[in-house]
């Protein structure tokens, strides 16, 4: 786990303000850890989504919704998962802000039996990983670096109860759909020249 201190001046001074000084620190002291445990591991591996934050290299943010099916974000060992990047929109902001800034911040959720977890650490994005082969429809694959790993209060989750996983992620033997919007006239001619086929066959 990093020696950087949890809480920044920032933090601190809220903390102050509102007398939660004493609580942030237990909670730190109790919550705070720098490995995945088993039950980290058993949760991540369930969740069909999370939300990723990511900032350029001025510091410019963005937040991120990434999903696929469950297990589609492996932990690797007590320190590493695995995500496959699918296809896109093809803007890569996110995924892009990694190669000028490797800091990132992952939520995991859970809406049906509310729980939380956060992950931050530092990110790499290879296309030539070994493991994109495991990963069915993964274009590249990101290897994050946990250096903090922390569980939060479920109280304002609200339970939500899943109607159905995305025919878009991808699985084994399975040929997602084209999207929509690349049939779009507006962008058709924009597209590579692999979205432009795949439109063709679908036409």
């Amino acid at each position: 786990m990093t020696d950087e201190p949890f809480y920044h001046n920032g933090m601190r001074q809220l903390q102050d303000a509102r007398e939660t000084g004493p609580i942030a620190d237990r909670l730190s002291q109790v919550t705070l850890r720098g490995a995945f445990t088993d039950e980290d591991r058993e949760f991540i591996e369930r969740c069909a989504m999370f939300f990723l934050a990511t900032a350029d290299a001025r510091g410019r943010p963005e937040c991120s919704y990434k999903g696929g099916l469950p297990g589609f974000v492996r932990v690797l060992d007590e320190r590493t998962l695995a995500i496959p990047d699918y296809d896109g929109n093809g803007m890569y902001r996110s995924w892009g802000n990694i190669l000028v800034n490797p800091r990132v911040g992952l939520l995991f959720l859970d809406f049906e039996n509310p729980r939380r977890i956060r992950v931050n650490g530092t990110a790499q994005i290879r296309a030539d990983d070994p493991l994109r082969e495991a990963f069915p429809g993964a274009v590249l694959i990101v290897r994050v670096t946990a250096e903090r790993i922390f569980p939060n209060c479920p109280r304002y989750i609200h339970r939500m109860q899943l109607v159905e996983h995305s025919a878009y992620a991808p699985r084994p033997q399975y040929t997602p759909p084209v999207p929509a919007w690349k049939t779009f006239e507006v962008f058709r001619d924009a597209l590579p020249a692999r979205d432009r086929a795949d439109d063709e066959r679908g036409a």
